[in-house]
């Protein structure tokens, strides 16, 4: 007879993995990208104006360069972001978070679905794939294939979709407030693991301020706070995962 209690504590039907600031700490390069369009304007953007970037859905963002001072309209500022933040990222390298590598290959061998949900678009997504191990992800959803970015629920609706799962048995792994909003809504499972900006209690069902150390039974569900245990210090483990990697074709361009 199965113990009931060994059925409660099972794995989720998939990890649904936000990538800028989660997987790869290339959210700076897109705020680098946003302070080169608004110097151009001779705008001087506030730290929160630029914060307000993190996580959104790339026309949104595009939107607020408008406002803090970009030149031209949001969808020429929108291509041309898109564009210095993708050289910013050739130029600089790909810098992994602590221990989002091991983790997913921890959680790919033990056969649990995998999907990408990010913000960014397919050219730029698939330049973060392409220094993964191929299959890494078993399906990829971009910004531009959805109607609506996050906070909207879409993005993870139709990464679930795609798996033929049911969102609520599925974790999502995100970084700020805009992907945690979008996971819940979705009915997923959501961990926080803040980077850029801080988030508040009681904005995901679990926080971690590090990905380092984490393994299966860490997403057994049903997940919990008290069931995450063992949490590190932010900071406790800041280069101990990162390693600059150019992804495959890639040559060095300048910013």
């Amino acid at each position: 007879m199965l113990d009931p209690r060994a059925s409660a504590r099972r794995l989720p039907s998939a990890v649904l993995w936000d990538m800028d600031g989660t997987i790869v700490d290339t959210e700076g390069h897109w705020i680098a990208a946003a302070q080169r369009l608004l110097a151009e304007a001779g705008a001087t953007p506030s730290a929160v104006g630029l914060d307000s970037l993190v996580g959104i859905a790339l026309p949104d963002g595009a939107r607020v360069i408008h406002e803090l001072g970009g030149s031209g309209s949001p969808d020429a500022l929108l291509e041309r972001w898109i564009e210095l933040a993708t050289a910013h990222t050739r130029s600089e390298g790909i810098t992994w978070r602590p221990g989002a590598r091991s983790l997913l290959r921890t959680l790919s061998a033990a056969r649990v679905p995998l999907a990408l949900v990010t913000m960014s678009y397919r050219d730029y997504a698939d330049e973060i794939l392409a220094a993964l191990p191929p299959g890494t992800f078993d399906v990829t959803v971009t910004g531009d294939e959805v109607a609506r970015g996050k906070p909207s629920p879409d993005a993870y609706l139709r990464a679930a979709e795609l798996l033929g799962v049911d969102p609520a048995e599925c974790v999502a792994v995100e970084d700020s407030p805009v992907g945690l909003a979008a996971a819940r809504a979705a009915g997923a499972v959501a961990i926080g693991v803040p980077h850029d900006v801080p988030l508040a209690d009681g904005i995901a069902d679990a926080i971690w301020p590090t990905l380092r150390g984490r393994g299966l039974r860490d997403f057994r569900l049903p997940l919990c706070r008290e069931a995450a245990g063992n949490d590190e210090s932010p900071t406790a483990f800041a280069t101990g995962d990162s390693h600059n990697v150019r992804p495959k074709g890639l040559e060095p361009l300048t910013f």
